[in-house]
C-alpha cells in the first residue's frame, strides 16, 4: 500500500484517498525483481518468478506497482517484464 493508494480489497481495513481494482499481469521468461522504489537499483524486495500473477495497480513510465497477492509482498517491477494474462 502507498499513501495515496491502495488495493481495492483493502477498503475498510486501509484509508487511503483512492482504490485501484488489479489488473493481472505474467511475469516474463526469466522473471523479474519487486524493487522498493521504482528505479533501477532500488532495494530488491524479492524475485518474481516466470509465469507468477502480478496484480498491477499502477503504471508510471517504465515501472508498474502492484502486488502478487493482497497480503503482499506490493513493490514496483518495470512494466516491460510483464504481460497480459492469456
Amino acid at each position: 500500500m502507498r499513501g495515496d493508494l491502495a488495493h481495492v480489497g483493502l477498503v475498510g481495513t486501509h484509508f487511503v484517498p483512492h482504490y485501484a481494482v488489479p489488473q493481472p499481469r505474467t511475469v516474463m521468461p526469466g522473471g523479474a525483481p519487486l524493487l522498493a522504489d521504482a528505479r533501477d537499483g532500488a532495494e530488491e524486495l524479492c524475485t518474481l518468478m516466470e509465469g507468477d500473477s502480478f496484480e498491477v495497480l499502477d503504471v508510471a513510465g517504465k515501472w508498474a506497482w502492484g502486488c502478487l497477492s493482497l497480503e503482499g509482498p506490493v513493490g514496483y517491477v518495470r512494466a516491460d517484464r510483464l504481460e497480459m494474462l492469456g
